[in-house]
């Protein structure tokens, strides 16, 4: 009953959602991104109503999701880490902060911590490749990182 509720709540704020926008194919990212911002992803039921209303097929909201690296379609734990395994933060060595982050939080990239605090992202590029190898905490970035300083701002994290 209370994940009933939960579907008619999310369908119902994606449509409050909606009104502020010409129900057109070309509004897509905002509204995503609305959605996106709301619920920190974007859910399924999100998705359909979208779908429904905009007459776009669920397959190409799907493909704009998935295509853009700030829409997520599961949720982030309260502090995502974004760790970049572009080109450049690769060859200087971002792999070792993939590694620390998964051994810290005991976590694979796409999941949360059970208690919702973490999650860890392997993305392809922050856009900060003189600054490699990246890492990002929410909007936070850090760059020229190494292990010592991720062990530091995890560490920062777990306190709050």
């Amino acid at each position: 009953m209370e994940e009933k509720c939960v579907v008619q709540k999310i369908r119902q704020e994606t449509k409050e959602i909606l009104e502020k926008y010409p129900h057109e194919k070309d509004q897509l990212i905002m509204i995503l991104n609305d959605v996106q911002e709301k619920y920190g992803y974007i859910p399924k039921q999100a998705q359909m109503v979208i779908s429904q209303v905009l007459s776009i097929p669920m397959a190409e909201i799907y493909g704009v999701i998935t295509f853009y690296s700030r829409f997520t379609l599961s949720p982030k734990g309260k502090y995502n880490i974004s760790i970049c395994l572009g080109t450049a933060c690769y060859v200087k060595g971002s792999q070792k902060l993939l590694d620390r982050a998964k051994e810290r939080l005991k976590i694979e990239p796409g999941q949360v911590t059970p208690d919702g605090k973490f999650s860890i992202d392997d993305v392809r590029c922050v856009g900060a490749c003189g600054l490699a190898p990246v890492f990002m905490v929410n909007d936070e970035v850090y760059g020229n990182a190494t292990v010592k300083e991720f062990d530091e701002v995890i560490d920062k994290y777990m306190k709050e």
